[in-house]
């Protein structure tokens, strides 16, 4: 599985499933199901329809659903439990870990298995408005697997990103609240070429 190019997030409330569609066929690299409310039925549509489209979906902040719905990984922040114990549930399948500004913790979670890294928050993001801000520098760290960027990535700053040194874009907002879903992801599909 290649980690290159846009992380398509889903906003946290229900999913919207024609836009979702719009999004995946845009083809992510990846996509997340990002809800704090658990549901299971909503969770596997979700895992289905990205198999449908070729685009693998990992879980967020939870490992057991991750399980559940037969997900191609899942994504764990500081408070979503062990690393190297979800790394053994999650055998084969694809483990990302949110590092936010700190690179120690990134070489950390990668010597626990993880495949990719994330730091953010890299601009003010509408999500997560009081998260702490990552540089830009941090992409910089090789740390030998891909690094993700998250936090009001938007089309227009992408390309700085890029050029830092990231290998996933995660993006929530400017992706599913664009008019057209499907031609913004292929936008972010391009940056990458």
């Amino acid at each position: 599985m290649k980690l290159r190019g846009l992380y398509a997030i889903t906003p946290d409330v229900p999913v919207d499933f024609k836009t979702l569609e719009s999004a995946l066929e845009g083809r992510p690299a990846l996509l997340q199901y990002r809800r704090k409310t658990r549901d299971i039925e909503e969770a596997k549509a979700v895992v289905a329809l990205g198999r449908r489209h070729g685009v693998p979906v990992i879980i967020n902040d939870d490992v057991e659903l991750a399980l559940e719905t037969g997900a191609d990984g899942a994504h764990l922040g500081k408070d979503d439990g062990e690393l190297q114990a979800a790394r053994k549930k999650l055998a084969g399948k694809v483990m990302g870990v949110s590092c936010y500004q700190e690179p120690q913790r990134a070489r950390a979670a990668v010597a626990a298995g993880a495949d990719y890294v994330a730091f953010g928050s890299v601009f003010a993001s509408p999500t997560k408005p009081s998260a702490g801000r990552a540089p830009l520098s941090l992409f910089g760290e090789r740390v030998g697997v891909p690094l993700c960027a998250i936090g009001g990535i938007t089309l227009g700053n992408a390309p700085s990103v890029i050029a830092a040194g990231a290998d996933l874009l995660a993006v929530i907002s400017d992706l599913f609240d664009a008019p057209d879903v499907r031609v913004r992801a292929l936008q972010y599909r391009e940056l990458f070429r």
